[in-house]
């Protein structure tokens, strides 16, 4: 077992600290002992992490790294302490306000990740329910920061907030009243003081969310700028955040254009395939939706199915194409009570007494699901894709700090190694059905259709034409979608208002599966030159030991 060095203490301390002042974090960890509480979201909160990220950073400068570890944690400590500063300095916290990642929904989707088996898991939420009263207060105060700053979400996503925010105060619509009246300990209806403690705090929470509302509506909404763009600056800084690089945004975009255009190519051949010739995309579409062997019904089916493909990856690849700990061998689908149409992935504690988990949120009313357009989503989101990435970094404690294992993540490296996993199973076989293969292809559409999209609108980059020209914008984007993407159209408005309201992420899928690319071939490339044969197998396993790190340090660590 490697030693722990200063530079892994000072990561530890970090972590530590970090924490004691989040216990958001200590419950997507798994730490227990604060799971009544939440974070201060007050501007004090935000100027208290500013201030621990300084120190920690002033103290990682009297530090000298020891090994290869000890020089990737340095790397992507400043990488990821520093870009936390340049975006304090520049107020982006005090005008956090999208449909899917600031804090309105990350308080709510903490209780998801809660336990709700004791009666002691069902007294921390109701103790939680409460904290939302002075969370919500303290966002607000920090979001009135933003307005006397002149720093304001966009008007699209304001009138987003007011309308999510309205329907959690709502006792009709509420998350709170459901889940407050379902609770169950030990098999049977909690009941008694426990009850009335959950019916009390769920009231409390649906007044925090509805006083919030009032205060979008009221304060914030009269000063929201109508453009969805954010511009160069704020966007490059977003990139940064998102990938750990710095990219050229305009090279970028213009290879968005042309990957788009490659895929697009690629699926209207295979539909061909599929659907006959001269068959356009959406004929096979249709193919595919009406074949009852590609069709599952209901979620628990749809759960089940998506189980046993999770299961079957780990049997098959384990020991041909990558080396799987046994605790990463579990895996748990799950749907999540909430029905926003999310697909995501949820990582195991440091103990694996909860493992890994994929979590569909169903959109209501959807009861039918098409095996084609998700068998790429199990490996994206299952094994190869962020279970083994994750769990990998959970399972590799003897070299890792915490903080590296637990708390470091950046999508670019993240999604783009889940879009990347998608590839790869292609690569190794897996998607040789015509139906299997068209729908990883719909996949990586989607994200390059997001490339274009989320750096034309926010750069005010030409329009293509057959949209009227011009710069590109929140309609003409809808237009491009509608084209390229096959997605109802709930959940394709509710992509379109993601992108807009948090500009650099939607990037990070495709641009980061570009980066794993171009990092595997130069890896392959160095290897040929020494005059070694490249391995694929040790590739992977020496890029996951390293956990999520800034691309930028993937690429020091990887290409020697």
């Amino acid at each position: 077992m490697r030693e722990t060095t200063a530079i892994d203490q000072l990561a530890d301390d970090y972590t530590r600290a970090l924490l004691e002042r989040s216990p958001l974090l200590a419950t997507e960890l798994g730490v227990p002992g604060s799971e009544h509480l939440l974070d201060d979201l007050s501007p004090a909160g935000a100027a208290s992490q500013a201030d621990l990220d300084r120190r920690t950073l002033a103290a990682l400068d009297a530090l000298t790294p020891v090994d290869d570890t000890d020089a990737v944690t340095a790397a992507s400590l400043r990488d990821r302490l520093g870009l936390n500063l340049e975006s304090y300095e520049a107020g982006d916290h005090e005008r956090d306000l999208n449909n899917i990642a600031s804090p309105i929904q990350v308080v709510r989707n903490v209780f998801d990740l809660m336990g709700q088996d004791t009666a002691e898991n069902w007294a921390n939420i109701a103790g939680r329910m409460a904290a939302l009263a002075p969370a919500l207060a303290g966002y607000a105060e920090t979001l009135r920061a933003g307005v006397r700053a002149g720093r304001v979400a966009a008007r699209r996503q304001v009138e987003l907030a007011i309308e999510e925010t309205s329907g959690l105060a709502d006792p009709a619509t509420s998350f709170f009243t459901g889940f407050a009246a379902d609770a169950v300990v030990d098999g049977a209806p909690a009941s008694g003081e426990l009850a009335a403690s959950l019916a009390q705090s769920a009231a409390v929470a649906r007044e925090a969310y509805g006083t919030l509302a009032a205060f979008l509506r009221e304060e914030v909404l009269p000063h929201a700028p109508t453009a969805d763009a954010v511009g160069r600056e704020a966007y490059q800084r977003a990139s940064r955040v998102f990938l750990g690089t710095t990219i050229d945004l305009d090279e970028t975009y213009a290879w968005g254009v042309e990957e788009l255009a490659r895929v697009t190519a690629e699926q209207e051949a295979l539909a061909q395939e599929i659907a006959g010739p001269g068959a356009s995309v959406a004929d096979a579409v249709a193919v595919l939706d009406a074949d009852p062997a590609r069709q599952i019904e209901g979620t628990d089916a749809l759960r089940i199915w998506m189980q046993t493909k999770a299961d079957e990856a780990v049997a098959e690849l384990d020991g041909v194409h990558f080396d799987i700990p046994e605790p990463l061998r579990r895996i748990e689908a799950m749907i999540a009570p909430t029905q926003s149409g999310g697909i995501y992935y949820t990582p195991p504690t440091d103990d694996f007494s909860r493992p890994g988990r994929m979590w569909w949120s169903v959109p209501a009313g959807v009861t039918t699901f098409n095996t084609w357009r998700e068998l790429t989503t199990v490996y994206h989101e299952g094994v190869p894709g962020h279970h083994l990435q994750f769990g990998q970094a959970v399972y590799n404690s003897a070299e890792l700090n915490r903080w590296r294992r637990g708390v470091l993540w950046l999508s670019g490296h993240g999604e783009g190694w889940a879009l990347y996993a998608e590839r790869l199973m292609d690569e190794f076989g897996y998607l040789t059905d015509a139906g299997d293969r068209f729908g990883m292809l719909d996949s990586q559409r989607l994200r390059a259709t997001r490339v274009v999209v989320d750096l034309g609108v926010h750069l005010g980059k030409p329009a293509f034409e057959q949209y009227g020209g011009g710069v590109w914008d929140y309609d003409k984007a809808w237009a491009l979608l509608q084209d390229n993407v096959n997605m109802d159209e709930a959940s394709l408005r509710f992509e379109l208002n993601r992108y807009m309201g948090w500009p650099g992420q939607a990037i990070s899928y495709k641009v980061g599966q570009r980066l794993w690319e171009q990092i595997r071939a130069e890896a392959s490339a160095q290897a040929s030159a020494r005059g070694e044969e490249f391995s694929l197998r040790d590739f992977h396993s020496r890029a996951l030991k390293l956990g999520s790190v800034p691309l930028s340090v993937l690429r020091d660590a990887l290409v020697s």
